[in-house]
């Protein structure tokens, strides 16, 4: 699929304030780390968050997003939000977050209705929007870098790092068949959200 608008974002979107509470609601729910070392696909922490006040914030910027990507894709809800804590050496390597057809759809799982703000199953769905925000400012750690792979056909510009993610509350859409990853920690701590916006699969 050819895309004008690779992925949209933010700058700033979410108060600094914001951010800070947003961190230590998540620090709160972490468990354990999710590692992946025998296959070297992710190694961080991970908390589901499930907070009304954190989907009304977030929400409009991906439905804006949409729009004003061109896209204009039928999403009705989302998963779970995702927050994910990486600290040193810690990093997420290549992957997609969905293939967006049929070969993708989901028989059961959490969906938060865009529109109602009700929750149901994401029975039939699958992930179409990918959107990230984060929550701490890119000068407090090192590493950590957000990264698209837009394929062959983009020669040179195929490795995009979104440096507009890296301030403070700074938020990027992008479709979630976009192959992307976050690169190792070397210094600090990145703190992070993660929201999948689901709709009905392409034909």
């Amino acid at each position: 699929m050819f895309l004008k608008v690779p992925y949209v974002s933010f700058p700033s979107f979410i108060s600094s304030q914001i951010c800070d509470e947003i961190i230590s609601i998540g620090e709160e729910k972490l468990v354990k780390a999710y590692t992946n070392k025998k296959q070297g696909v992710r190694n961080s922490e991970i908390a589901w968050l499930t907070d009304k006040s954190i989907y009304d914030l977030i929400i409009p910027a991906v439905k804006d997003a949409n729009a004003k990507s061109g896209w204009f894709w039928k999403i009705t809800g989302g998963e779970k939000i995702q927050f994910t804590k990486y600290g040193i050496d810690q990093f997420y390597d290549w992957h997609v977050d969905g293939g967006s057809d049929f070969n993708a759809t989901y028989t059961g799982g959490y969906l938060y209705d865009y529109e109602s703000g009700n929750v149901s199953t994401s029975m039939g769905t699958v992930r179409k929007v990918s959107m990230t925000v984060n929550l701490v400012d890119g000068s407090e750690y090192e590493g950590g870098n957000l990264e698209f792979d837009f394929g062959s056909v983009s020669g040179k510009d195929r490795i995009k790092t979104c440096d507009e993610i890296r301030p403070k509350g700074s938020l990027t859409v992008f479709p979630s068949f976009i192959p992307h990853r976050v690169t190792p920690i070397t210094r600090g701590t990145r703190y992070s959200l993660v929201l999948w916006s689901l709709g009905p699969p392409w034909q």
